[in-house]
């Protein structure tokens, strides 16, 4: 597995994953960001096109925004190092698909898009080399939040 380092191709290695167990907040988003450009990587190699990467509104933030064929997929990147609080997709919680959702609505409102559109997930985790990639493709989303 490859990821961009600074403009240059550099394999993710075991000083990457020993690096990422014990990080501050500004340590933390670069962690995020290493997951996120693996999760880019991988949905590229899907045949999916990335329109946008951390889409941000003052309620919320998605991480990647992709096309698939027809469909615009508004993906969540989960990335850990370790599965000592579980595995990354159970970090997804009902409210966090809500703020999705919400954010989601607002770029397909903006984009003046009617099309189809999807939620994805992509768990990401470090504790293995290479990474372990899980795609959960079109998550449900709570009745509450319709």
């Amino acid at each position: 597995m490859w990821h961009r380092v600074r403009g240059a191709r550099q394999p993710v290695h075991r000083n990457l994953i020993d690096f990422c167990r014990d990080l501050n907040m500004d340590q933390r988003r670069q962690f995020g960001n290493v997951g996120e450009e693996l999760a880019a990587n991988f949905l590229q190699s899907q045949g999916m096109t990335i329109l946008a990467s951390q889409y941000k509104k003052s309620f919320g933030e998605i991480d990647l925004i992709c096309q698939d064929k027809d469909e615009v997929v508004f993906v969540e990147v989960k990335a850990r190092a370790t599965r000592t609080f579980g595995h990354p997709e159970d970090s997804v919680t009902p409210e966090k698909v809500g703020h999705i959702l919400r954010v989601a609505q607002k770029y397909l409102e903006e984009q003046r898009i009617e099309g189809p559109w999807r939620i994805d997930v992509l768990a990401v985790e470090y504790h293995q080399v290479p990474p372990h990639i899980t795609h959960l493709k079109n998550i449900d989303i709570p009745e509450r939040f319709w």
